[in-house]
């Protein structure tokens, strides 16, 4: 203590850490393979945001994970550069910082497509402004979070008060449950929309089967989930000293919980094409804005008028739950329909 004292902040870290500290024999190699993995991922999804923007096709949510990709690469190269120079305190502090900040925008991607699937599946409760405003806080609040931990993880390590080191746990306890809580949030939503009884027909958005993306997006949500949950977990625990640390502090822990977990999902996001198939109508603000501008604003008004009066509430079929195909009462939805198709 009184050597850290006289070398002055930032002081090295006296607890256990998920991962501990990087080596260049154990480390490097697995980190190089992660470098490579999100560099394809974020190539890949420059490419489809590229090829999007030339054909009109606006998906913001690519060139948000190609942010994401960008991250992680440079968290890997952090943690290289921290396993080159194991003394350097400063690097051991970013690369800690990146290694919490970049999943916050998975998190925010599967919200908001969660939230899609809300609107259509119950588009006058979905689209409600009370709703919107909840969504609104949510999002403030994982920025929030993020400052939470940047300012808390700093701080720690330029201070040896007990006290303040007590006050940046509870900081990091409370930012990784309400993170905790965004990961988890999708998944009971996505179930609520497709349990809860509807008055209205279902507004499909962008192209494939409507079980495929509710498949999608609950599998995604339960990676990210768990990663969450151990973050979350770890944190709660006692701090252990770095000569004693937990079985959840080991470098295998570190790399699937994180990492390998963010990797599947950047993934699934890429090969499954949710540029497409989460895709909705530019300048959506309401109910009925999901459904494709070529069809006629007057037929879905009818329709949607004849089901609020007839006041019945029913539970979606097998068919219009899961599939991309849904019963049509009129001849010309069907041609409407078919314009759909043909236009994707």
């Amino acid at each position: 203590m009184s050597a850290a004292k006289l070398s002055g902040p930032p002081y090295p870290p006296q607890t256990a850490a998920i991962g501990g500290q990087p080596t260049v024999g154990v480390d490097v190699p697995i980190t190089s393979v992660f470098l490579f993995l999100f560099l394809c991922g974020a190539v890949g999804n420059m490419t489809i945001f590229q090829l999007n923007r030339r054909r009109g096709h606006k998906f913001l949510f690519s060139g948000m994970l190609f942010g994401f990709c960008m991250a992680r690469i440079v968290t890997m190269i952090m943690r290289i550069v921290w396993a080159c120079y194991p003394e350097d305190v400063r690097i051991g502090i970013a690369a800690m910082i990146f290694v919490s900040a970049g999943v916050l925008i998975l998190f925010l991607v599967n919200l908001v497509f969660a939230q899609r699937i809300l609107r259509a599946a119950h588009p006058h409760f979905g689209w409600k402004k009370t709703l919107t405003i909840i969504f609104d806080i949510l999002y403030v609040g994982i920025l929030a979070m993020l400052a939470m931990v940047i300012t808390a993880t700093v701080q720690s390590f330029y201070t040896l008060n007990r006290n303040t080191h007590r006050i940046d746990r509870d900081l990091q306890m409370t930012a990784s449950t309400y993170l905790l809580m965004i990961a988890f949030l999708p998944i009971p939503m996505v179930i609520l929309g497709i349990l809860v009884p509807r008055k209205t027909r279902l507004e499909k958005f962008g192209t494939g089967r409507w079980r495929t993306k509710i498949a999608i997006l609950l599998t995604t949500s339960v990676l990210l989930c768990l990663g969450a949950a151990f973050r979350s977990g770890t944190t709660y625990k006692n701090p252990r000293t770095r000569d004693d640390p937990a079985w959840y502090d080991a470098k295998w822990c570190f790399y699937f919980f994180n990492f390998t977990l963010e990797i599947i999902v950047v993934y699934l996001y890429i090969i499954l094409r949710v540029d497409l198939r989460f895709h909705v109508p530019n300048g959506s603000k309401g109910p009925g804005d999901y459904v494709p501008e070529n069809r006629p604003h007057k037929e879905v008004e009818s329709m949607q008028e004849s089901r609020r009066s007839s006041g019945v509430s029913r539970v979606m079929s097998e068919e219009e739950v899961f599939d991309d195909e849904t019963p049509v009462d009129t001849r010309a939805e069907k041609d409407v329909e078919g314009q759909m198709g043909s236009a994707q």
